[in-house]
């Protein structure tokens, strides 16, 4: 192919007509002129503006299956040809489609492939590679597998090699399996045997010594991974790993433990390095893990591995408790305060009756530490150990003029959690409130609530005469800890009048003015519907006029309905609406409507036991209902609430199976969030899951 006529009929082509990730696609014939120009810095420039626009994110346009035929001429005539193979062969490969027909991208790719099967003997090695990615991506198996075969015995490049192995077990997995029982031998390169590791796996075939061997002879892998254009194998043990796990069998398991204890083992830090990274991956998704690997890992907490490993234990929790005497270590070491920092942070996460007296010694300068005590770095069950060195020294800080950024904050609340047995410091946070009203307000009350009567009022005093300048969360603490309305409703009526006020925050610190809820021609935005939810359940709980607050959930309802990104304003309704009990009965086909979303469905079902004829519930469809989106990690900890509602009647034998295994398979329940919560997360689940399988379990 001639460059200069690979962009024969740019112009005539109706570029207008279709789209892209940012609208028309009439700016693309002067990305692909740059694209096919002299400017070396200007064609890389267009190849990412095409990865931006055809291939946004990883979701292909229209403008997609309409570039191919230009991509793939321009690479042809050996014009960055591996840049554009590439970008073939990700526009084949994603399934993740926007305004075109499903497929209709992948085919446009694969009725290039008279132009780009010629790549595969390419003298440039980069250039091979990224055609044996490009034409396995279009799964036209009847052409391009018989291409690739072809090749196999005549590439010598590990890498195009390891390309090709690739290839050909996602094309047909039982003949990359065969192919790569010939390249699992330790005189075959790492990349390759690496390669022939992840066929097997792709095969489906049984882990067994020969591939145990061949993936600890190819550590560390990581470098390897980089070079393969498969990003699922950028780190390769993890993925290993993973793969083993997710197969669900108890030989599987062990084999992934049996694979990191080895690695977690091995004399060179790079591989330690992986394996940790690895380790934590398996923790987040086996029950079974942390167990498996603490042995292995405790001898790298205080060694020159602790880094990697401290992130590790923070995201076990007290599952790590044995890891607290080198912690512990780590954290009294004075010569590196960041390091000792962290090492408390997860101390207090691991074992905070050990981190207590530490974090009294270095208040001040071990903010991970304080984070960790105060609660913003993992859920916690139960309050922060008290210790009275520790409330000397919460109280020292809190007068100290360098006091800010998250600091008051962190002290503030973790006094809260003592209650009553921190009211030595009422007077500190007397004299925080002027200057850090938000923090210091709540942590007043719920300290001076369960101190002496004259320390209450005091408290109650001092709060009144913030509260008309202060924020609105310091007239809520007024109402909070005396119960009286008068300075909370005269703090409402401003914020609520003014135009910058926080409506939704209002409506949820007391109660609302009807005048604020919005109307029918209201924008249809997230802010919107949760103001109004807020609202109804503010009315509700003041007026209790269900006359009132039942149409203003409908309305939330129809306006939420159908709209994937306003379910969690149409979940906080149903929770409002379970409130009204049968004042809320109006609201039942709603409520039914919200079925056909999992996440929606806990909700729903509390809601409709609340407010329905609980003759008229099909509680064994509910319970099956319920039990899906527990499987499917659809706000799980709320199926179970919903399922107690229920109750036992609503439960099959089948049911019951389904329960148990969630309290007691191997791979975790929870798999998403925020990375330090998982684990956390999953084994409150299983507490609650357990304590819901015995409540509803029958009766012998």
């Amino acid at each position: 192919m001639d460059l200069a006529l690979a962009l024969d009929g740019l112009d005539a082509h109706p570029w207008a007509a279709t789209t892209h990730a940012y609208g028309s696609a009439e700016d693309l014939p002067d990305v692909l002129r740059a694209l096919a120009g002299d400017d070396e810095e200007a064609a890389d420039e267009a190849v990412s503006e095409l990865y931006g626009s055809v291939l946004h994110q990883g979701t292909v346009y229209a403008a997609g299956a309409e570039v191919a035929p230009f991509l793939a001429r321009v690479a042809a005539a050996g014009h960055k040809s591996a840049d554009l193979l590439r970008l073939l062969g990700d526009l084949a490969g994603s399934d993740d489609e926007c305004g075109v027909e499903p497929g209709a991208v992948r085919e446009a790719v694969a009725a290039q492939l008279p132009l780009m099967t010629p790549s595969l003997t390419d003298t440039d090695p980069a250039v091979r590679q990224a055609a044996v990615w490009a034409l396995a991506q279009t799964r036209a198996v009847g052409t391009v597998l018989p291409e690739l075969l072809d090749r196999w015995d005549a590439e010598r490049e590990p890498l195009v090699r390891a390309e090709l192995l690739g290839a050909v077990a996602r094309l047909e997995p039982a003949a990359g399996a065969a192919l790569a029982k010939t390249v699992l031998g330790p005189e075959q390169p790492a990349r390759l045997r690496l390669a022939a590791v992840f066929a097997h796996l792709d095969a489906g075939e049984a882990w067994d010594a020969a591939l145990h061997r061949a993936m600890l002879s190819s550590l560390p892998a990581s470098p390897l991974g980089g070079e393969q254009l498969d990003l699922d194998q950028a780190e390769p043990l993890c993925a290993v790993v993973e793969a083993l796990l997710r197969r669900g069998t108890d030989a599987e398991t062990a084999a992934a433990g049996d694979l990191l204890d080895t690695a977690l083992r091995d004399e060179r830090a790079e591989v330690r390095a992986e394996a940790v990274w690895a380790a934590d991956r398996a923790c987040r998704l086996s029950r079974s893990a942390p167990e498996r690997l603490l042995p292995a890992l405790l001898p790298l907490v205080t060694a020159a591995d602790a880094p990697g490993v401290l992130s590790l234990l923070a995201n076990l929790g007290p599952i790590a408790a044995e890891a607290a005497p080198g912690l512990a270590e780590l954290a009294e070491a004075g010569h590196d305060d960041v390091l000792a920092d962290r090492a408390l942070g997860v101390l207090a996460l691991v074992a905070p009756d050990r981190a207590a007296p530490l974090l009294a010694r270095g208040l001040g300068r071990r903010p991970r530490g304080l984070d960790a005590a105060a609660g913003f770095r993992a859920p916690q069950d139960v309050p922060f150990p008290f210790h009275h060195e520790l409330l000397t020294a919460v109280r020292a800080r809190l007068t100290e003029d360098d006091l800010s950024g998250n600091e008051p904050v962190q002290l503030a609340r973790l006094l809260r959690q003592w209650g009553g047995r921190a009211a030595a410091a009422l007077p500190e946070l007397h004299g925080l409130l002027p200057r850090f009203p938000l923090p210091a307000a709540p942590a007043l009350a719920a300290i001076a609530a369960e101190s002496a009567p004259d320390e209450r009022r005091r408290a109650a005093r001092v709060l009144r005469e913030s509260a008309p300048e202060g924020p609105l969360p310091v007239a809520q603490a007024h109402f909070e800890l005396t119960g009286e309305t008068d300075v909370l409703l005269a703090r409402l009526a401003k914020e609520l009048s003014e135009a910058s006020g926080d409506v939704a925050g209002a409506a949820r610190a007391a109660g609302a003015l009807r005048g604020a809820l919005s109307g029918a021609d209201a924008r249809r935005i997230t802010p919107v519907l949760d103001a109004d939810v807020a609202l109804a359940d503010a009315l509700w709980r003041i007026t209790g006029d269900a006359r009132t607050v039942v149409p203003v959930l409908d309305s939330v309802f129809a306006r939420a309905a159908g709209e994937p990104w306003f379910r969690w304003s149409a979940i906080r309704a149903a929770r409002v609406a379970a409130a009204l009990g049968p004042a809320g009965r109006p609201l039942v086909p709603r409520l039914e409507a919200l079925l056909e979303d999992l996440e929606q469905v806990p909700a729903a079902v509390l809601a409709l036991v609340a407010v329905a004829d609980g003759e008229s519930l099909d509680r064994r469809s509910l319970a099956g209902l319920l039990l899906t989106a527990a499987e499917r990690e659809a706000n799980a900890s709320e199926a179970c609430d919903a399922l107690e509602a229920l109750g036992p009647r609503a439960l099959t034998a089948d049911h019951l199976r389904r329960l148990n295994d969630l309290a007691e398979r191997d791979l975790r329940v929870i798999g998403s969030g925020l990375e330090d919560r998982i684990v956390h997360a999953d084994e409150r689940l299983r507490v609650r899951v357990r304590a819901v399988a015995a409540t509803l379990r029958p009766t012998p």
